[in-house]
């Protein structure tokens, strides 16, 4: 996510001046409201959310990602909790409705709580689907108007400019990936909110004030996406520690403000959320880390820096078939990537904000590389620096490397920014600094960097066009979408409650996991959890208490998968039939429901030749298993 750096030339004497100017200083640039710039900008941004997600809305509610139509469904599963939670007033933080009778740690999972909860109205009213598809566009804008917010008013003078970084921090290639069935990392809005206060932090009398404020919003950021709040930490670190080394003199003036702030914004924030965060770790259904750290060998692909991204309308689908086995996360192409190099060579001496994006951009690009260095989809015997790191090593063991890389994409974005602002030489004058410093010259003025009258007259269209066409390539399409039916009539009209009393379960068929039953699993979603289902798509605990995806697989479960892979029903013995009755009871059914499926045939022969004839109930087959499991 962006990391906004404050640029000395604003205001070499103090950053937090350079980000918000006492009002003694004569170049102070005052407070402006919204201007009709602003509106455009974001109007803009709006646009492009809706054109993101236009296929979804060409008929919300038979359209899921075709890219992860499992998370897809998993947080329209997620909105409806929310909904769910706020209607019966019950722990949003913990699930009864999934993986029945476990439940499912909310808090251990990607609950987007803080947006879930708010929005419980619109769900309610419209249906998780449409709730769905008006955030991911919302959020996808969102982000890219606190992004153009935090540029136009802390480092950059130039609206341009900072429309287009802006729009690259909110429409990334790897944050519009993500887009594809996972909006926790596209609700990205709040961080650079989150940054721009800490560099804030230190100014003299406002400490109490600017740490309260920030520990508002990283508190409400643990409820939106853990992992981006953590990227965003880490990137602040390498931020702080790259201005001491440059700025020591200045470092030590506010170092006394700054840690009192970060003493007071942790403090709340950690008041905040300690239940929660205990929850997490030590509540039911948590577990400790991801088995055997499945994710650590997802290091980012090198040429994934110059190559275009499937959903930009300079990609291809088929470059996924040989580097697209990890995320999107970079794919910024060839012209994006020379262009950020000569912003970063051009303004290095001149910018001290270019300076530490540049820090940025090499400290992640080298953590993202993984265990192993992978070019061009093959993983090579080079050691990346993941491979000395310990696959249990608390939090960083459930990281992903590559996604260590969305701090480069904020770099960049503010690279982008800087570099056209430098070009319409929007540069303050200086105000004369206490000290000499090596980048802080003598003279009042900084020297505009296209150069005398003569040469801007080139200078500046060759840079605008060169920065237009790095970025022009990477405008997002819309996200590929596919049709799925909605659930069977006998479940949205209701039809099954007369089988399923208080405290007993549904148990559709397939029974929903992370790789078989998706559309049962909506099953769930879409009537509003009205009653429990077993299985699901979820990271809970195995029996070592490490995290899995699903639930742990029961004979029955199992013997449905098996015979949907095969496509046919295997031999059965009483054995099979006594394991069946005993998964019923555990998971405390009542009733067994198969609706349309392509296995249909095959999957009713199996729970026939289980559990004895099916009943035709309007459009589903079902088994009353009430008799069998008492």
């Amino acid at each position: 996510m962006a990391v906004p750096v404050v640029d000395p030339s604003l205001n070499p004497t103090s950053v937090p001046d350079a980000v918000e100017p006492d009002a003694t200083d004569p170049h102070r640039r005052p407070r402006r409201r919204p201007g009709r710039v602003d509106v455009l900008a974001i109007g803009a941004y709006v646009l492009i959310g809706v054109l993101v997600c236009l296929n979804y809305w060409v008929d919300v509610q038979h359209r899921v990602s075709s890219h992860l139509p499992t998370d897809h469904s998993w947080f329209e599963w997620l909105f409806t909790h929310g909904a769910y939670s706020v209607r019966h007033l019950e722990n949003p933080l913990f699930s009864a409705r999934q993986n029945a009778p476990d439940g499912v740690n909310m808090m251990a999972n990607t609950s987007l709580l803080g947006m879930t909860i708010p929005l419980a109205p619109v769900t309610l009213l419209f249906g998780p689907q449409v709730t769905y598809a008006l955030y991911l566009g919302g959020a996808l804008a969102a982000t890219a108007a606190t992004s153009y917010w935090m540029l136009s008013r802390h480092l950059v003078r130039s609206r341009a400019g900072a429309f287009v970084g802006g729009a690259f921090l909110g429409f990334a290639p790897g944050i519009v990936h993500h887009a594809n069935g996972q909006p926790n990392f596209v609700s990205n809005f709040l961080l650079p909110v989150i940054v721009t206060r800490v560099l804030l932090l230190g100014r003299p009398g406002r400490w109490r004030r600017d740490g309260l404020v920030l520990g508002l919003l990283v508190a409400y950021q643990v409820f939106i996406n853990e992992e981006m709040l953590l990227l965003t930490a880490l990137a602040c670190l390498v931020a702080v520690v790259a201005y001491v080394v440059q700025r020591p003199r200045e470092a030590r003036a506010r170092a006394g403000g700054f840690l009192a702030a970060l003493g007071v914004g942790g403090g709340l924030a950690l008041l905040l959320t300690a239940y929660p965060i205990w929850y997490q770790f030590n509540g039911p259904q948590s577990y400790r880390g991801l088995q055997g750290g499945v994710f650590h060998n997802w290091g980012e692909d090198l040429m994934a820096f110059v190559t275009f991204a499937r959903d930009t309308v300079a990609g291809d689908e088929a470059v996924e078939k040989t580097i697209g086995l990890t995320e999107q996360n970079t794919w910024f192409g060839w012209p994006l990537v020379l262009v950020a190099v000569a912003a970063l060579v051009l303004l290095w001496r001149r910018s001290l904000a270019a300076r530490i994006a540049g820090v940025l951009v090499v400290v992640f690009t080298v953590a993202a590389i993984g265990p192993k260095v992978r070019f061009n989809g093959v993983e090579t015997t080079v050691d990346g620096p993941w491979a000395y790191i310990s696959d249990d090593l608390p939090l960083v063991e459930m990281m992903m490397p590559t996604r260590l890389t969305l701090v480069v994409t904020g770099a960049v974005g503010v690279l982008l920014a800087l570099a056209w602002d430098a070009l319409g030489g929007h540069r303050r004058p200086r105000v004369p600094a206490p000290r000499a410093a090596a980048d802080d010259a003598t003279p009042t003025a900084v020297p505009d960097p296209s150069g005398p009258p003569a040469r801007r007259r080139w200078v500046r269209p060759v840079g605008y066009a060169a920065i237009a066409l790095a970025v022009l390539p990477l405008f997002p399409r819309p996200l590929p979408a596919q049709h799925i039916d909605l659930p069977p009539h006998f479940i949205t009209a209701g039809g099954w409650r007369p089988y399923v009393p208080d405290g007993r379960t549904l148990v559709p068929v397939p029974i929903p996991s992370n790789v078989h039953g998706l559309p049962t699993l909506r099953w769930s979603a879409l009537t509003g959890h009205e009653f429990p289902v077993p299985g699901g798509y979820f990271i809970g605990p195995n029996e070592l208490g490490q995290g899995v995806f699903g639930a742990p697989n029961r004979p029955t479960s199992t013997l449905v998968y098996a015979t949907m892979d095969a496509g046919t029903v295997p031999a059965l013995t009483e054995e099979n039939r006594r394991q069946a009755v005993a998964d019923l009871r555990f998971w405390r059914a009542s009733v067994v429901v198969l609706g349309a499926h392509p296995r249909e045939a095959v999957l009713r022969d199996l729970m026939t030749g289980l559990l004895g004839p099916a009943q035709r109930v309007d459009d589903v087959w079902l088994w009353d298993v009430r008799p069998l499991v008492g």
